[in-house]
């Protein structure tokens, strides 16, 4: 059963995100295998960012938690919440699974 990371910025954070996206961005792709979607959280006029939810497909808790503290904007310090809660897939890719 995956589990969903919502991660929440500091106030104020643009400039940080702004700089760590890059490395980010490679680091999402490198570990693409493990994701079954991943966003950042925007404005209705598509600006911005003020957080992001990612959804790891992985049984163990320990390692969706190893994820998101291995992201570059973990270590950037862009986080003021992050938030790792087991989901149980439902509706999945148009598909009805229970």
């Amino acid at each position: 059963m995956p589990y969903v990371i919502q991660t929440q910025d500091k106030p104020g954070a643009a400039n940080v995100r702004a700089e760590a996206r890059p490395a980010h961005l490679e680091y999402l792709t490198k570990h693409q295998n493990l994701l079954l979607a991943a966003g950042a959280l925007i404005e209705d006029d598509g600006t911005g960012g003020s957080g992001g939810v990612l959804i790891v497909d992985t049984d163990s808790r320990a390692e969706a938690e190893k994820f998101i503290n291995e992201d570059p904007f973990t270590k950037a310090g862009l986080f003021q919440k992050v938030t790792v809660t087991r989901w149980r897939k439902a509706f999945f890719n148009k598909e009805k699974l229970i």
